[in-house]
């Protein structure tokens, strides 16, 4: 996955957190591409769960009529993705500004331990 020289789209963490809180994150996705044993730790409750290496096969399941927010650990991994979903057509996604690390701080919801059955999956 390369990388462009150009700016990557950027959200807040307060950003995503007020469109959850007043409902309007239920058409936005909050992809997390970090790894299964960082997912398990700690996550955003209702994140969609695509890990950075099988991301190439399978961003197509992602619906590219909703707005797509991309987090990981600390805003690297994401930016890649980020980046990648805008060069295969996806038009509107943004980076997490500080990953999970700027999401813990302000101290919004996670869920922790291992995820249940289907938690990550993207619902209709």
């Amino acid at each position: 996955m390369m990388m462009s020289r150009d700016p990557v789209p950027t959200v807040s963490v307060a950003d995503v957190a007020a469109a959850r809180e007043d409902g309007m994150g239920q058409a936005t996705i909050l992809l997390d591409v970090r790894n299964p044993d960082e997912f398990a730790q700690v996550r955003v409750p209702g994140a969609v769960f695509i890990p950075l290496p099988v991301i190439a096969a399978r961003f197509r399941e992602l619906p590219a009529d909703r707005p797509i927010h991309v987090i990981c650990h600390a805003g690297s991994r994401s930016a890649m993705v980020t980046q990648f979903l805008i060069a295969n057509g996806y038009g509107d996604v943004s980076n997490v500004a500080g990953g999970m690390i700027a999401w813990l701080r302000a101290g919004y919801p996670t869920l922790g331990g291992p995820p249940a059955d289907g938690e990550g999956a993207l619902e209709p």
